[in-house]
């Protein structure tokens, strides 16, 4: 007899910074989408696949809903909605250190809008809570629905109760082969991940108005013909010289910083020695203006 596999797509949701993407990390059991404790680190609906024997879990890590103040605000919004309309579970997400609040409350009533998902509530960040904040936790995310499939307390940083969300999770999945081939943790090009690696290292210690300023654009990789090393161009991008200023750093110091760290990151993901040229560049209000956000892929 064939054993029954299961095989969808499912998305978490929640505030900005919740600790989506390091979920999505952590089920994947390798990092596919970039974290940062700024919000709104993620800008795209990233693919990340668990694989199991007996079934696949493709992971959509998307963007926090949030009010957007921008144009690019509003497309990262629009891109949530569309990714909710399309997946098979949505997992709302919560920190147990935090009150659930007015917009935890607005989120958990728009999952209304999304009848064919199920539903799973999380509370995550358990490892850095108190037995009593996730109790709380618990009983006021229960509270926001009746229709949870699982209300599931967890740590993406530990690894606890990991194993029982995917289990859950693939459960609630419709029946079906494999969506991706077995060994794919991702589908997003090198390209796409080498941005994202260097854009992660930028966010690093800036302050709070610049990380929603910064977009990174690989220009080009090239494999050198006379010795083991990748040439890497990418390009920076902010939206004025004065922030310009403050990646660079004081002669040079912090994007030299930025590059190295970007480096060994990049050096694992292709498995060669790199050669990464970074330079800076500003695309004044690119946030809000159309051909610009086109231009960098939004």
């Amino acid at each position: 007899m064939t054993e029954t596999t299961r095989s969808g797509f499912v998305t978490f949701v929640g505030r900005p910074n919740v600790g989506k993407s390091t979920l999505t990390n952590a089920l994947v059991g390798e990092k596919v989408a970039i974290t940062s404790d700024k919000p709104q680190t993620t800008r795209r609906a990233i693919r990340g696949i668990l694989n199991r024997p007996d079934g696949q879990l493709v992971i959509v890590d998307t963007p926090g809903i949030h009010r957007p103040r921008t144009l690019l605000g509003e497309r990262l919004n629009d891109l949530v909605e569309q990714v909710l309309g399309d997946v098979d579970v949505i997992g709302f997400c919560v920190p147990a250190t935090e009150k659930v609040g007015p917009g935890d409350r607005r989120i958990a009533q728009s999952l209304d809008g999304y009848p064919r998902a199920r539903k799973v509530a999380l509370v995550t960040k358990t490892d850095v809570a108190d037995r009593s904040q996730i109790t709380d936790r618990l009983l006021e995310v229960d509270a926001l629905r009746e229709d949870w499939d699982a209300v599931i307390p967890l740590s993406a940083t530990t690894g606890q109760q990991l194993e029982i969300l995917s289990d859950e999770l693939l459960r609630l999945m419709p029946e079906g082969p494999a969506l991706y081939p077995e060994g794919v943790v991702t589908d997003e090009s090198i390209e796409d991940r080498i941005a994202e690696i260097i854009r992660e290292c930028a966010l690093e210690g800036v302050r709070d108005e610049l990380p929603h300023s910064i977009a990174v654009v690989v220009q080009d990789i090239a494999e050198r013909e006379d010795s083991d090393l990748t040439d890497v161009y990418a390009d920076i991008v902010v939206e004025r010289d004065s922030q310009k200023a403050i990646i660079i750093g004081r002669k040079g110091a912090r994007l030299r910083d930025v590059g190295a760290a970007a480096r060994g990151q990049i050096e694992r993901l292709l498995g060669s020695r790199v050669y990464l040229s970074l330079h800076v560049k500003v695309a004044k209000e690119w946030q809000r203006d159309p051909k610009q956000l086109g231009r960098l892929g939004f």
